[in-house]
């Protein structure tokens, strides 16, 4: 019985299950060596020479691992379809050679998949290869930077900074960017202005608000009226004339879903609505993963398999009907320079199963309905909407207000999903007006005056921090 090596004792049940009793699965339990936490680990002098050690709690998995290797000489390594999956292979391989286990006549072969299910797993025990070495590579860079960044700048910082934690790679650069936002905000200094809004009510008595956009024959910017004088002679300047409707028009709009998710907007999207931390979405999302229910959580690409696309727009028509379904399949590609795209999108297994289809703790059912309508939303129809702008003025020209509404035609994808927003947006845009023709005469029920004040730039939450740290690479 060929040995099969993946990360965790989960995935191991789980995969056992679809491979049967020909194969022996076990489990590394994560990484099974890493640097010694010592000086001269990584000796940038020497090509940048690694010393690796087994950690303590892993020599008992690789000796399980290796004991099973006396009964059947042939090795596959399943871990994870990532850069640290890649890396755990290749440590398994070297560690396990170094103690003689794996023999000159030892088949080893390395497979992945993107899901566990039988299709993906069967498949990939049909598409064996040799470990990506160029990928491993990638991981030792960045486990070696990670080494000398800490090992060597953790010293300075406690002598420097008593009380200090540690510096590294990724948290010095995280840190120096909440630094930065924290003196953005303490230097920030509001600025007062000042808003005027309209109560109008047409000739049939239907009200709806407007605000003033002219002053004296001028558009007015947002500073313009600076404080409550200003804007009390704007109040005045509305009042004492008549003002009647000048233009009225509407414009059809469309609005497109989402891309399906990858890792950092996985995490964005639950900080956003549940308020879980990154860690905690991995967590849970991993959980998903290895039971099957998701593909793989760690990915930076947004494509879907074919025959993914196919099962959505499936599950679309048999739940929504045909014109929820577009004619052509959305394409995602990503925009950023550095991304891998190796992987697929995070996605369901089964598109056909929603949160209610599944036996799931309260964090996995929230996350998986998230990903489950992301999923199904980004091969929707657009939302088809018609945006209308009314412009309501004096005969003078000297004032002139703006009111603007919009309908929903057709809800397509926002039947089942609306993407979150960091800022809470108060948008204007989302009323609907009641009819309005041009040349009523509008009567004034209210005007009103408000005043308010620039803020500061908001502290990051973990959501808005993953964001700026894609954004900036």
């Amino acid at each position: 019985m060929p040995v099969v090596v993946v990360e965790s004792p989960a995935k191991a049940k789980t995969i056992n299950k679809y491979l049967g009793d020909n194969y022996t699965v076990l489990a590394s339990y994560g990484h099974v060596r890493d640097l010694p936490p010592k000086d001269g680990s990584v000796d940038p002098d020497d090509a940048f020479e690694m010393k690796w050690e087994v950690a303590s709690d892993s020599k008992k998995h690789v000796k399980a691992i290796a004991d099973a290797l006396k009964e059947d000489n042939a090795l596959i390594l399943a871990t994870d379809p990532d850069r640290e999956g890649e890396a755990i292979s290749w440590h398994l391989q070297e560690a396990l050679t170094k103690r003689k286990s794996i023999k000159k006549d030892t088949p080893v072969s390395r497979v992945v998949f993107n899901a566990i299910t039988k299709n993906a797993v069967t498949e990939a025990m049909q598409n064996p290869r040799q470990v990506d070495m160029p990928l491993v590579e990638a991981y030792l860079a960045r486990r070696a930077l990670d080494y000398l960044v800490g090992f060597n700048l953790s010293p300075v910082l406690w002598r420097k900074l008593p009380g200090a934690k540690s510096a590294g790679r990724v948290q010095s650069v995280t840190l120096r960017l909440i630094v930065e936002r924290e003196m953005e905000i303490e230097a920030f200094r509001p600025r007062e202005y000042w808003t005027v809004k309209a109560i109008l009510a047409t000739p049939r008595g239907q009200e709806f608000e407007a605000r003033l956009t002219t002053l004296a024959g001028k558009k007015l910017d947002k500073f313009d009226l600076a404080d409550g004088t200003q804007a009390e002679m704007a109040v005045q300047a509305i009042t004492s004339r008549d003002l009647a409707v000048t233009k009225v028009e509407a414009k059809p709009a469309t609005r497109n879903p989402s891309a399906p998710f990858m890792t950092s907007t996985l995490q964005q999207e639950a900080s956003r609505k549940f308020g879980m931390g990154a860690r905690q979405t991995m967590s849970t999302a991993q959980r998903l993963y290895e039971a099957g229910h998701i593909t793989y959580m760690r990915t930076d690409g947004i494509d879907m398999a074919p025959e993914a696309v196919t099962m959505a727009r499936d599950a679309i028509k048999d739940r929504y009907g045909a014109d929820y379904v577009p004619s052509e399949p959305r394409i995602y590609k990503n925009k950023a320079k550095n991304a891998q795209e190796a992987h697929e999108c995070i996605r369901p297994t089964d598109m056909a199963k929603d949160a209610g289809s599944l036996k799931l703790e309260s964090d996995q059912r929230k996350l998986y309905d998230l990903i489950w309508k992301r999923t199904l939303a980004c091969q929707m129809a657009s939302a088809r909407m018609e945006r209308t702008t009314v412009e309501v003025g004096s005969r003078d020209d000297q004032v002139g207000l703006r009111a603007t509404g919009q309908v929903v035609l057709f809800d397509g994808f926002l039947r089942v999903y609306e993407e979150g927003r960091d800022d809470v947006v108060v948008d204007e845009d989302d009323k609907r007006l009641p009819q309005i023709s041009e040349g009523e005469a509008m009567d004034k029920r209210a005007v009103t005056p408000e005043q308010h004040f620039t803020q500061p730039p908001p502290r990051y939450t973990e959501a808005t921090l993953v964001k700026r740290m894609e954004e900036l690479g």
